[in-house]
């Protein structure tokens, strides 16, 4: 039944009205007063809730064994886990909390009374290259604290790695296997550690991770409450994860852990519900000796130390504060590899006796908390779904759901306008749609075989660590995942043609298959941006952009100018005057503040730029390594702007490999 001309221009000015009203309300809105909060948190809720109410009574058929209605139902069953979802995050959401000012204090106790207590660092390995572990090796023997052992947890016995911890100052440990995997690794070293410093905090840092050199200063201090076991700080990375690497957009969007780290575990902790992950934390000695160690019942032994700690009656406190930078996954078989990890280890947690959902010591609130967390991985085959669903319609005749166009902007678009806007202000820009989609779309196929498999054998698989570094120099593509995301694409292209030219059309368009055209040009598109992610660029050294005055001395010349990229190997120089003439593989001196006069190379030069290649005393070497990564800086965007991603994006879609030499 077709609705009137009025009927239609009555629903599209609801929606305009809402839509302004929402605009209106994220300029207006604090999202760091918790009564702002609530206020468009309970807006958001209430719309999806009456979009939900609607998807039950008037979208679904009568229950039958049919292809058709177990299709419908099986659809409806994960939209509703994905709106249960969101709604428990708007609920999570109302409440905050920022713990620099209690640091702050903390640290200024310490620093007035000289309460340092020793500190033992894990840093744990498993076959990475030395490049990177080096950095996580020399900001933490440089950081600036009194009383700090940097231990070395080596999980593959290597012996020159023994000999280069000799060299650097760092002590070694290792073990005659691998039980355990990380947690059998860091319960080795507490045992080794308790019969020589027996310090009673421990930092514990993966083999990527940098930490600045205040790290120790701002946390430690925050144990002094005996309730709390666990300070942890957010993951940040120097490096564009293969999301932002191959779309360009490094500089444009941000990593898919940034709406975690920096919005929900501040909320997460204001709720006494935040977790541990499992790297750039410290920790108790005699909690962890209290509860037998770091366990190793799940594969991820961070979410499950804090929650053994809850049901001790210990918190994790979460510290939002840039204290240490790390290397994201940098190919896509390791993304994927990395977040289908996270997802088992999950699951794997809660499926535990002593566990969140079945142990008896935890609170109502620790509990809903932890199911929110599982709930986020089976959100993932819905976007399975939202994809596969138009090309099933068009070409099998079976809808998702029962619905046309105009009752989806009656009740649908209101729940979705008012989720997007939300998420933006909420997250202080660290959502876009489209783009946030296609970021959970690349692993969803993984994440959902994933869930499938952990029904049948949900323990007993090995551990699986994320493969970094390395040579990443040579494109690569990935063509099994490229070909579901190019079929996907292919696929809502082809069902929007053949609602036009099959022989089958309605000379008219229905209002259910207009519906069903717009879902098909969604899917096509975050298909399509997911299938450039499987082409991936050539990668180089870490490189960061600095401002810092300078001078290059050239024969007998010393030209000022100013430093404007900067590695542990390179650098590139903008120069006060022209250079006269190329000056490729010439030999020439940088002075640098700190460093002094560092021999180099000129790789290339321009006019008034040139690219050098250092070549640094082992001294300088590590004042390098300890001044770059021990900064916390970065060339990755913290928060996202959707003309950059969008740029990065039509660039590379229209000019494929060529295009890597530019960084939006």
């Amino acid at each position: 039944m077709f609705e009137s001309a009025a009927d239609n221009s009555s629903i599209l000015s609801i929606d305009l009205g809402l839509l302004i009203g929402l605009l209106v309300l994220q300029r207006l809105l604090d999202p760091f007063l918790t009564r702002d909060r609530i206020l468009f948190g309970l807006t958001t809720g209430s719309l999806l809730i009456t979009y939900a109410l609607w998807r039950w009574h008037d979208t679904l058929p009568t229950f039958a064994f049919s292809v058709q209605n177990l299709w419908q139902y099986f659809f409806f069953a994960f939209e509703a886990i994905a709106i249960a979802y969101t709604l428990m995050s708007i609920i999570i959401l109302f409440r905050s909390i920022d713990r620099s000012e209690q640091a702050d204090d903390m640290q200024r106790r310490m620093e007035r009374e000289g309460g340092f207590p020793p500190v033992d660092i894990f840093i744990c390995t498993y076959d990475e290259p030395l490049e990177g572990l080096e950095r996580a090796m020399l900001t933490a023997l440089a950081l600036d604290y009194p009383d700090a052992t940097v231990w070395v947890l080596d999980d593959t016995r290597r012996g020159w790695l023994r000999e280069y911890c000799a060299e650097a100052g760092a002590r070694y440990i290792t073990r005659s296997d691998n039980k355990d995997a990380k947690a059998g690794n860091l319960n080795n070293a507490l045992t080794v550690t308790a019969a020589q410093t027996n310090a009673p905090v421990i930092l514990v840092l993966d083999a990527d991770f940098s930490p600045r050199r205040d790290f120790l200063k701002r946390t430690v201090g925050l144990l002094s409450d005996p309730e709390v076991a666990i300070v942890q700080t957010p993951q940040f990375y120097h490096n564009p994860d293969p999301i932002q690497h191959n779309l360009l957009a490094a500089r444009s969007w941000v990593d898919d852990q940034r709406f975690f780290f920096d919005i929900f575990q501040p909320a997460k902790d204001a709720w006494g519900c935040a977790f541990c992950v499992g790297t750039s934390f410290i920790v108790r000695r005699d909690r962890l000796n209290e509860i037998g160690g770091f366990p190793s019942q799940a594969i991820s032994e961070d979410i499950n130390l804090t929650y053994t700690m809850l049901a001790r009656g210990y918190h994790t406190w979460w510290l939002n504060e840039k204290l240490s930078i790390g290397l994201s996954a940098e190919g896509i078989p390791e993304y994927i590899t990395q977040r289908a990890r996270w997802c088992l280890g999950t699951i794997q947690v809660a499926l535990l006796r002593q566990g969140p959902l079945f142990g008896a010591r935890f609170t109502f609130t620790q509990r809903w908390q932890y199911l929110h967390g599982v709930l986020n991985w089976f959100c993932k085959p819905f976007m399975v779904l939202l994809l596969l669903a138009p090309p099933i319609y068009w070409f099998a005749g079976i809808p998702a759901f029962e619905a046309d166009y105009l009752s989806f902007l009656r009740y649908g678009m209101p729940a979705l306008l008012s989720q997007t806007i939300y998420m933006v202000w909420i997250s202080r820009s660290r959502t876009l749609p489209f783009f946030m989609e296609a970021t959970h779309a690349v692993t969803a196929f993984a994440i959902s075989a994933t869930l499938l498999s952990a029904v049948i054998k949900p323990f007993g698989r090995p551990f699986k660590i994320t493969d970094k570094g390395g040579d990443r120099s040579a494109p690569r593509v990935h063509w099994k995942l490229a070909s579901v995301f190019g079929l996907i694409s292919m696929s809502s292209t082809a069902s929007i043609g053949w609602a036009f030219v099959s022989p089958y059309a309605a000379s008219e368009i229905s209002s259910i298959d207009f519906f069903n055209l717009i879902w098909a040009a969604i899917a096509m598109l975050i298909a399509f941006i997911a299938f450039l992610v499987c082409f991936e660029l050539p990668r180089g050294e870490a490189f960061f952009s600095v401002d810092e005055a300078a001078k290059l001395a050239l024969d007998d010349n010393v030209i000022s100018g100013h430093v404007t990229g900067l590695s542990a190997s390179s650098a590139q120089m903008s120069l006060s005057r022209t250079l006269p003439a190329r000056l490729s593989n010439q030999t020439v001196q940088l002075y640098l503040d700190a460093l002094g006069w560092i021999e180099a190379e000129v790789s290339s030069s321009s006019k008034a730029v040139v690219r050098l290649r250092l070549q640094p005393t082992v001294a300088q070497h590590k004042q390098l390594v300890i001044r770059l990564f021990g900064s916390s800086s970065s060339n990755v965007a913290d928060t996202a702007r959707m003309r950059g991603v969008v740029f990065g994006t039509i660039s590379r879609g229209f000019r494929g490999e060529q295009s890597s030499l530019r960084d939006l």
